[in-house]
């Protein structure tokens, strides 16, 4: 009996050592795990969506905002409740198909998130919802803040717009700790510039019971507040590029790039026809979506950066340079042949003035644009000697400009091309003729003749265009002495005050620049304009290209009203010669 009783104290007292033990590790060492758990069944984290960076010109206007806004979105423990809380929500407010299956899409992705069903709700919307809130008690209804772009078409080239960060986003490492639901960058500097302009997400926590219904929202825990990045500022004119919108309106087609030549800061990058980058704000309409889309314009297309075009005209001073490097001309250096508005190689090759320009010299047959000039000058280089020094150049090259999606502009390295793509007896050596006048094998982008264009404002340094502020970068591409940089020069200043852009002029101030008629298949020929000013001393360089715009001359008047309202000067206009 005695033994009995000791083995019962023993068991009795190993068993309440094994209770005490398990309730000191429930207690005490794991108290906080155990809290945690309790918390994270009775509690439920909303996030607070981090407003994005402002962005802003060169002189402090607004190019991007925030605004207030409300999103819409609701507590589910499972798919099942959800899509049964979306029926019923779908009784009192319009909830289409396209906007159920993304709720249920953001739930798969984040079951503990709130699903969020409005990006950007109306505030009839929202005052509907309130009115009937007790309905709906997993329903979170709260403030977010709204991406707004004040001059929404203007900018649409460079600024881009953003919307919702994808499943394929999602899984990319540029987007690691991102969230479904939450919004991104899509184009333009919001998607260059995502890590800078991203805000940071908030949270604040409301009480679930079981059924994950909201039973309190208000004074649970404390919030954690969002914060706002610093804003990024950029090298845009906003009046500038407001004003190039203007003048292309609803007509016109095209791109316009100004640049300043010795920093390379993008002062306007326009691209027409434009959009409305604030319709994209909290989720396109599939409507406006598929007008963008099957337009015959394509409005999304941004043709300043990716728009590829024969430079014509413009290219001539890529031309003139390789055969000054070359030592094969000088300035005052004329043909064999003069110029009688015909060419013969092989078969008749025009010059855009029937008349013909005579017997010329390199600087006047740069002013006057004389093809069968330039027809002799390729030859004189050669076809192998101009590709190369077209590479040389950067006419292959992508400029790196620091937006996405950047064209790289066409230009052949070697005769392999022509083999390759016409067979070795498809072409023959002629092809120069039309090369050395920026015609056949050539497509540039107006960034690229921006950038080349800056080297010969300058000392032969191409600048790297950048629209965000940083530290300038410039490359020598130009291997002249400063006397037949000068020359060059020179004769383009000849081509604004005598030759075919004699009527863009600004009194009491000298442009340089040169014209360009772009031949183009399927559609009448694009007109060309890459210039500086002022010419004893650039401050700005402008490239602007019209589609269908037939003449240079069309051009250089765009980019005439262009550097006046720069330069705050006064233009004379007259009339104006053509390409």
């Amino acid at each position: 009996m005695l033994r009995r009783a000791r083995v019962a104290r023993v068991v009795l007292v190993a068993a309440f050592l094994a209770l005490g033990g398990a309730f000191f590790r429930a207690q005490v060492l794991r108290n906080a795990e155990f809290v945690l758990a309790a918390e994270s069944n009775r509690l439920r984290e909303v996030p607070l969506p981090g407003a994005r960076g402002i962005i802003y010109d060169r002189h402090g206007e607004i190019i991007a905002e925030n605004l207030p806004g409300y999103s819409v979105s609701i507590l589910s423990p499972s798919s099942d409740s959800l899509k049964a809380a979306l029926r019923s929500l779908s009784r009192v407010i319009e909830i289409d198909s396209v906007q159920q299956a993304l709720a249920l899409r953001r739930y798969r992705a984040a079951p503990t998130r709130p699903a969020v069903i409005f990006n950007n709700a109306s505030f009839q919307i929202v005052s509907v919802l309130e009115e009937r809130r007790a309905e709906f008690p997993g329903l979170i209804i709260q403030s977010a803040p709204k991406r707004y772009y004040p001059d929404g078409e203007a900018v649409a080239a460079l600024i881009g717009y953003t919307g919702e960060i994808s499943e394929a986003e999602l899984e990319k490492e540029r987007f690691t700790g991102y969230k479904a639901g939450q919004q991104v960058g899509k184009a333009g500097l919001e998607l260059q510039y995502e890590e800078r302009l991203r805000g940071r997400e908030g949270q604040r926590f409301v009480e679930v019971d079981a059924l994950n219904r909201v039973v309190r929202d208000n004074g649970v825990r404390p919030d954690v507040p969002p914060e706002a990045p610093p804003p990024l500022r950029t090298n845009i004119d906003l009046d500038l590029q407001k004003y190039a919108h203007s003048y292309f309106g609803d007509s016109l087609r095209g791109a316009v790039v100004a640049m300043d030549p010795t920093t390379g800061g993008v002062l306007t990058l326009y691209s027409a026809p434009s959009y409305d980058i604030n319709r994209f704000v909290g989720g396109i309409s599939p409507s406006y979506y598929r007008e963008l889309s099957s337009h015959r314009y394509k409005p999304m297309y941004n043709r300043a950066l990716q728009g590829r075009y024969p430079p014509a005209s413009t290219w001539k001073l890529a031309t003139a340079v390789l055969g000054l490097e070359r030592g094969l001309v000088t300035m005052d250096t004329r043909m064999p042949q003069p110029c009688t508005g015909r060419y013969y190689y092989g078969r008749v090759f025009k010059c855009w003035d029937k008349r013909g320009h005579g017997d010329v010299t390199l600087a006047q047959a740069i002013a006057k644009s004389c093809d069968v000039y330039f027809y002799q000058l390729g030859l004189k280089i050669g076809l192998t000697n101009l590709l190369a020094g077209g590479v040389s150049l950067g006419f292959r090259d992508r400029t790196g400009i620091d937006l996405p999606n950047e064209n790289r502009p066409f230009w052949p390295a070697t005769t392999e091309y022509f083999d390759r793509e016409y067979g070795p007896r498809g072409w023959n050596r002629s092809v120069v003729l039309s090369l050395s006048i920026g015609q056949a094998d050539n497509a540039q982008t107006p960034l690229n003749m921006a950038r080349f264009y800056t080297a010969l404002a300058t000392d032969g340094r191409a600048a790297t265009p950048h629209i965000v502020a940083r530290e300038p970068e410039r490359k020598q591409i130009l291997n002249l002495t400063p006397a037949q940089l000068k020359g060059v020069q020179d004769a383009l200043s000849d081509v604004v005050t005598r030759g075919t852009a004699a009527g863009a002029q600004i009194r009491g101030l000298t442009i340089a620049g040169k014209t360009g008629t772009a031949q183009m298949t399927r559609q009448e020929d694009a007109a060309w304009f890459v210039g500086y000013a002022p010419a004893d001393s650039p401050k700005i360089v402008v490239a602007i290209i019209i589609e269908e715009g037939l003449h240079g001359s069309t051009a250089a008047k765009v980019a005439t009203k262009l550097m006046e309202r720069y330069l705050k000067t006064k233009l004379t206009m007259s009339s104006v010669t053509n390409d």
